[in-house]
This record gives C-alpha cells, sequence and structure tokens, in this order.
C-alpha cells in the first residue's frame, strides 16, 4: 500500500499499520476519536487529551525533543508528525526507526484533508467522514452567527518574555479571521513574530492564549496598566486557536461564548 502525506511524500506499508507513535498532541486527540486509541503506542508529554493516555501510553518526550532510543524500542510501524509541531531533523532520524507520515496545517480544508487520508490509511474512513461532517456543520452554523459581528482588530499573544504574537500563514491566524478579528501582525515576515509592548496599541483586541506560555489575569492586569487605554485583554483556550483535527468539533461553540 502506498500513501502520501500532506507534503507530497510517499510511505509503503505492506499492511495497515498497527503501531502508532504520535508526536503531535492534536493529532494524537483524533487518532482517539478514529477509534484507534489501541493501536497508538507512544505519545508526547503534551498529549493531554484524553487524560489517561499518559497514564496508558510510552511517554517518548515533547514535541520538539524526543528519546529515539524510546520510540525505537517500541517497534512502530508509523511515526505521525506534523511539519509545524516537529523539526525536519527529528523527522530525518524518525526515519530510520519507521516510516513517517507528516501533515501541513494551515485552514479547514487541509485539517479536513489530514483527516481523510488517515481515515483511509487506517482504515476508518466512515469514522473520519462523520467527523468532517461535525466540523462542516458547526463551521456553518458558526458563520451564519457571526456574519452580522463587526471586524475588529487584534492580537494574539502566545509568549511572554519576549512577547511573540500569531502572524501570518498560521493556522491561529485562519481561526482569527473565522472570527472576524484582523491581525495587525499579519504583515510581519515571521509567522511568530516578537513583538513591542508600543506595538499593542493598534489592537482593539488583545487575546492572551493559555498555551505555549499559560498566561493568567495578572498578565491581562499588567498589560492593560501598560498602555493605559480602552483595549481588550482577555484570556482564551489557546487549545481552540490552535489544536487541529477533531478537537474543531467543539472549537465554534467556544468561539460562539467568545463573542
Amino acid at each position: 500500500m502506498e500513501v502520501i502525506d500532506q507534503l507530497g511524500r510517499k510511505l509503503h506499508f505492506d499492511t495497515i499499520p498497527k503501531r502508532i507513535v504520535s508526536l503531535v498532541p492534536s493529532q494524537t486527540e483524533l487518532l482517539v476519536d478514529l477509534g484507534l486509541e489501541d493501536r497508538i503506542i507512544g505519545i508526547t508529554k503534551f498529549c493531554v487529551h484524553p487524560l489517561h493516555l499518559r497514564k496508558t501510553k510510552a511517554i517518548v518526550g515533547g514535541t520538539k525533543q524526543v528519546h529515539f532510543n524510546k520510540i525505537a524500542e517500541l517497534e512502530p510501524e508509523i511515526i505521525i508528525c506534523n511539519k509545524e509541531e516537529n523539526t525536519e531533523e527529528m523527522v530525518i532520524e524518525l526515519q530510520k526507526i519507521a516510516p513517517v507520515w507528516v501533515s501541513e496545517i494551515i485552514d479547514i480544508k487541509s485539517n479536513n484533508e489530514m483527516i481523510t487520508q488517515l481515515g483511509r490509511l487506517f482504515s476508518v474512513s466512515e469514522k473520519a467522514s462523520e467527523i468532517i461532517k461535525s466540523i462542516n456543520n458547526e463551521l456553518k452554523t458558526f458563520r451564519q452567527f457571526i456574519d452580522t459581528k463587526a471586524v475588529r482588530k487584534v492580537a494574539y499573544l502566545i509568549w511572554k518574555n519576549p512577547y511573540m504574537a500569531a502572524g501570518r500563514n498560521t493556522f491561529i491566524d485562519f481561526l482569527l479571521k473565522q472570527n472576524k478579528y484582523e491581525n495587525i501582525f499579519q504583515q510581519k515576515e515571521s509567522r511568530y513574530p516578537e513583538i513591542l509592548m508600543d506595538e499593542l496599541k493598534d489592537a482593539e483586541v488583545i487575546l492572551l492564549s493559555s498555551e505555549p506560555f499559560p498566561f493568567k489575569d495578572k498578565n491581562v492586569f499588567e498589560i492593560k496598566n501598560t498602555l493605559n487605554n480602552d483595549v481588550e485583554v482577555r484570556l482564551v483556550d489557546g487549545e481552540y486557536f490552535s489544536w487541529y483535527g477533531s478537537r474543531l468539533k467543539n472549537a465554534f461553540s467556544y468561539f460562539k461564548e467568545l463573542h
């Protein structure tokens, strides 16, 4: 069986892979929702959904650094990665252990393509179609809800010391657009630019993500006091803005509450 991942790389399998190592938290959650939990043998320390997985599966490291020897000892038949979450150097090394399937997600279309491809790869296409249908229905309903809302200028912060924001060509930026948020940093060259406090003055709304930096209420007050203007600063659930896969089924309900 020959499959092609989202980077156009060809992978060959004699049979449907049954021993999976997943190095992307959102894709681990998707694999479980596809009914493949029993096939997952290794995950990262950041794979927190569903919560019990970290007690039942081998932890092989993080998303940027893994223990290659631990992965090799698990004898996986496939390793699931993502272009942004995992480094190219990791993928090259992992290929010495097992075929590596890499996703590249920038919008709903590429997200649904990933779900479709994994559904075919693991012979769970019917379940994959159900998840995609649910996501599309939720998106359609949300677009009707958001249609009458005004566009607002936004800054979405992901890190502190230095402050870093989500920029252009990111999945976060795509979801901001769905929320009628105009990203004030979309002209920056970097996809995740370092920014100065003064640059936040152009924003009407500043969203502080719960991950990867865990912004808290004190950070909201700190930014509001520093800017000393009427900007709206609020904490948001970073998983709904940055996790792709099946989590999108619930993301749009969260976005409604946000508005």
